[in-house]
């Protein structure tokens, strides 16, 4: 194995529906036409996340026709108050309940439905790595917990309520033909920098070619903040 396919990963995800929400909607929930880096970045995250390694997504295949979905649902306006949260964390009483029937509203969504996507993507040894970690130990322990369905949590499409199936595809597969249409997807979102006191939002400028999405790298130019 040559050492650029050392740390390269490929992962196909699919499910029946699925919502990467544009963050400039602020009330009702509509998604981007396709899968955002950084929700194929949480769903490698919840097969296989470790401080010694950090993922880089850098290409996503769209596998099924774009197709949308609106639905009207009931959603809760609101969380529990932090404040009373910490009252009662060192009072040991409060108000830490939320009645539904006070606080419910109802909103409309713009949703995708029955998605397909092949993520490819790409993993970095960080400071944290010891000096038993290496890209292979990583690459195959990804590829074990992926053939055999594991994860720390249940990967999703963008919502929680939208779990997403998952298998790995080896690079010596004849891989699977993404859809033959292009477009421009417009300023997307890239992922969020969690490093800062507030998480800060990046995007880029995304464009699909012949079902494929290419994803700059994080400190490209391409990515503005």
């Amino acid at each position: 194995m040559n050492d650029a396919r050392k740390n390269a990963v490929c992962l196909r995800v699919w499910g029946d529906n699925a919502c990467f929400t544009r963050p400039e909607m602020k009330v009702e929930r509509v998604s981007y036409d396709v899968m955002t880096p950084s929700a194929a970045r949480g769903i490698l995250e919840a097969i296989l996340w470790k401080p010694a390694i950090r993922w880089q997504v850098t290409r996503i295949d769209v596998l099924k026709p774009i197709r949308w979905e609106s639905v009207r649902r009931n959603e809760v306006e609101t969380v529990v108050s932090t404040r009373n949260v910490t009252t009662a964390m060192s009072s040991g009483r409060g108000e830490l309940g939320l009645y539904i029937e006070e606080a419910r509203q109802q909103r409309a969504g713009l949703f995708l439905r029955d998605v397909d996507y092949l993520i490819h993507a790409c993993f970095e040894l960080t400071d944290k790595a010891g000096h038993e970690d290496n890209h292979i130990k990583f690459a195959q322990m990804f590829r074990r917990r992926a053939e055999k369905g594991q994860c720390f949590n249940q990967p999703y499409l963008g919502c929680r309520e939208f779990s997403a199936a998952f298998e790995p595809v080896e690079q010596e597969e004849e891989l699977p033909v993404p859809i033959s249409e292009s477009r421009d997807l417009g300023w997307m979102l890239y992922d969020l920098d969690h490093l800062k006191a507030e998480p800060r939002p990046y995007f880029f400028r995304a464009m699909m070619e012949q079902g494929t999405i290419r994803v700059p790298a994080w400190d490209s130019s391409e990515v503005m903040g």
